[in-house]
């Protein structure tokens, strides 16, 4: 792709870079910002620094925050005995939008990918450990994706949080094997959660 300005280029080659976006879309937005009066453009760079910049991860469940402890942390009407663990913040978006759940969360950032180099100890999956063996968590509901990933995941947490007094359920089979939360509509992925099953029970299937 033959550019006659190299400032077009840069900005094509970095907007390229996003997920999804080849070069013909990213030339196609590129040159939709620059027919929009500047204003408008500079607003949307300064919203992706101050993002970038400023936002922060909440220190109790990780999710993404504006300060040290998230809004839903800080929700004294949520059960804090009720942990619903997710692999990132667009499982906890997609939950909190079917309004079904009054728990908290808490995010791994990821699931155990050994193919992808991700072992445990890339995850956030300690600190869940540490909650447990204080006693502060009653129930952990797994509600990654039914993938290989997600299962093993769920089964390594499973093992390091079993000999203490917490049950663990995961979400019912609602949602199709190898699907992502993000994607399942808010009605199926609520009767998930609230349907719920043991997780000991998925381990004879």
């Amino acid at each position: 792709m033959e550019f006659s300005s190299k400032l077009l280029e840069r900005a094509v080659n970095e907007m390229s870079q996003l997920p999804g976006i080849g070069k013909r879309t990213a030339l196609r937005l590129v040159l939709h910002l620059l027919r929009q009066p500047k204003e408008q453009t500079l607003a949307l760079s300064e919203a992706l620094q101050a993002m970038r910049n400023d936002i922060k991860f909440c220190k109790s469940c990780y999710n993404i925050s504006d300060s040290d402890v998230c809004d839903i942390c800080s929700n004294k009407s949520r059960n804090e005995q009720l942990i619903c663990v997710v692999e990132d913040v667009r499982d906890v978006m997609a939950i909190e939008n079917t309004s079904s759940f009054r728990g908290l969360y808490h995010v791994l950032g990821g699931k155990i990918s050994p193919m992808d180099g991700i072992g445990p100890h890339d995850l956030n999956i300690e600190p869940l450990v540490e909650k447990v063996k204080n006693g502060q968590v009653k129930e952990l509901i797994f509600a990654l994706s039914s993938t290989m990933e997600g299962d093993t995941t769920n089964f390594y947490i499973y093992k390091k949080i079993q000999d203490y007094n917490v049950t663990t359920s995961t979400i019912a089979r609602g949602i199709s094997v190898g699907d992502e939360l993000e994607y399942a509509d808010e009605i199926t992925l609520g009767r998930s959660i609230i349907n719920r099953v043991p997780f000991e029970a998925t381990l004879k299937l």
